[in-house]
């Protein structure tokens, strides 16, 4: 029988489960808040790993996704440990904005400090009390509020295991990503910790597609890691298309967008993606790709300005591959620039 796993005081034993609350804060009127996390301890020894959503409050698509993943089947008979945090940000959930009450980005303050900011502070229990003690971990984001993200693993440059890691989770794109300074994927790879991140839907929306995809390339990352058998994880369908860096296209003036493009679909450099006009309809503007790719994300609002970003388009480093996986409906090594947040680039 497997030694216990320890998390906050609270005493797992193999083969059970249970959720264990960490004090954070207490609020203004007196009420705690706690960041809360899953435990799941396999009988098996195996590797620890994280599952963690809602860094950015407004994200509640990841914490659908870890719902799911907790009631999967295969997670009953695991090997290893898998410690689950729903909710990260629970001050940017419950309030549903993307940052803290100090209008911090959580994802900007790794690895924290015990006696920083708030946001430090709870970057630093994060840390302490769970990514250093993973040896790896999957974490969930989506687009802004009135963005969408198609569905697609982000991977640091130059990591093999990553690529292998995200060549098993099987999203339909998978896009090599800088890290960003203070972000928690940083802070993990410098703790040793691989770090896969998950992008996919809007903020504060679900979207079945993108929880259905989280849900099973999570668990395809667990047979890889040998954390659960075969039997209940779903396969992959269709190719997933592997692309080395990305780009936006900006509006060419204000006005109302109408979009030509979904999200998934593949384009040609020059490609329409859209079309702005003024209220009356008396000038109208053509948004062009600026490359050949896959619409990865793109605003779902239709009052922009000058200069806002309106199209990300991935490029695949096989093109045959993108076109054969768009056919398909996505359902069935270059160092890229930082991808910026959704609402950073705007």
């Amino acid at each position: 029988m497997r030694e216990p796993f320890v998390l906050g005081g609270e005493v797992i034993a193999a083969g059970s489960r249970r959720t264990v609350d960490l004090p954070v804060s207490v609020l203004s009127d007196h009420t705690p808040v706690t960041l809360s996390a899953h435990v799941v301890h396999g009988r098996k020894a195996g590797p620890v790993m994280f599952v963690s959503a809602a860094v950015h409050g407004d994200e509640v698509i990841g914490v659908e996704i870890v719902r799911r993943l907790l009631r999967a089947a295969p997670v009953n008979r695991l090997a290893g440990t898998l410690i689950a945090v729903p909710i990260v940000n629970s001050f940017g959930f419950l309030n549903q904005s993307r940052y803290l009450p100090d209008r911090r980005d959580l994802n900007r303050v790794f690895p924290g400090h015990g006696a920083g900011s708030l946001a430090a502070r709870l970057a630093d229990l994060f840390m302490t009390e769970i990514v250093r003690r993973c040896d790896v971990g999957i974490d969930l984001h989506s687009a802004a509020v009135g963005r969408d993200n198609f569905p697609q693993i982000r991977l640091t440059p130059g990591s093999k295991r990553l690529r292998a890691l995200g060549d098993a989770f099987g999203a339909p794109v998978t896009l090599i990503s800088k890290v960003r300074d203070g972000s928690l994927r940083m802070e993990a790879g410098a703790a040793g910790v691989d770090v896969l991140l998950y992008e996919a839907g809007e903020g504060l929306r679900f979207d079945e597609f993108a929880a259905r995809a989280g849900v099973a390339g999570i668990l395809r990352v667990m047979e890889k890691l040998e954390m659960v058998a075969g039997r209940g994880v779903p396969r992959a369908r269709g190719l997933s298309v592997f692309c080395e860096r990305s780009s936006w296209s900006r509006a060419p003036s204000g006005g109302l967008l109408r979009t030509l493009k979904a999200s998934g679909e593949y384009v040609e450099k020059g490609a329409v993606l859209g079309v702005i006009s003024d209220p009356f309809g008396e000038r109208e503007i053509e948004v062009l790709a600026e490359g050949p790719g896959i619409v990865i994300g793109r605003t779902n609002l239709p009052v922009v300005n000058e200069g806002d970003a309106l199209f990300h388009i991935a490029e695949p480093a096989l093109k045959k591959h993108a076109e054969a996986a768009a056919e398909e409906g996505f359902e069935g090594h270059l160092e890229a620039p930082p991808l910026y947040d959704e609402d950073e680039i705007i």
